[in-house]
């Protein structure tokens, strides 16, 4: 059903409901059951993926704050795995750039990841699954918040 909107300004009318905006990231079970695991052993974790050298575009888990994010980077969600405090999904704004047109969702494979990732040492790996979003998502993405 379309959206009413307001005929001055472009907004949703009084008493219309805004459409749900799409998550860019989304969780499989395995990543959520293994965030949990490595929760307990690091505390607090975060997301950040460059698209760079090493894993290349494998998304690399840090404990919260011990990956410095910069004005080169984005955040694209803020991720429920059901733990305490959301875990931040970050983004090089150059990868990004590439990634804007594609839902993300992270899952776990067995294999070893980077030495730098904090799930390196469980004889799985975080792994990103992507698709394009359709032109009715896409309509409804929410924008992404720049780094420090």
């Amino acid at each position: 059903m379309p959206q009413r909107m307001s005929a001055d300004s472009g907004q949703p009318a009084a008493g219309a409901t805004a459409p749900e905006p799409v998550a860019r990231v989304a969780l499989t079970p395995k990543a959520v059951a293994l965030l949990s695991e490595l929760t307990q052993l690091h505390g607090p974790l975060m997301f950040h993926q460059s698209g760079g050298c090493c894993d290349g575009s494998a998304p690399m888990c840090y404990p919260l704050g011990e990956f410095r994010v910069g004005g080169a980077d984005v955040r694209l969600a803020e991720l429920d795995a059901g733990l305490a405090q959301a875990i931040p999904f970050w983004m090089s704004q150059s990868q990004f750039e590439y990634w804007s047109h594609t839902h993300l969702t992270v899952d776990v494979v067995p294999g070893r990841g980077s030495g730098f990732s904090v799930e390196s040492p469980t004889g799985q790996r975080f792994l990103i699954r992507s698709r394009l979003f359709t032109d009715e998502e896409s309509a409804r993405l929410p924008a992404v918040v720049s780094g420090g």
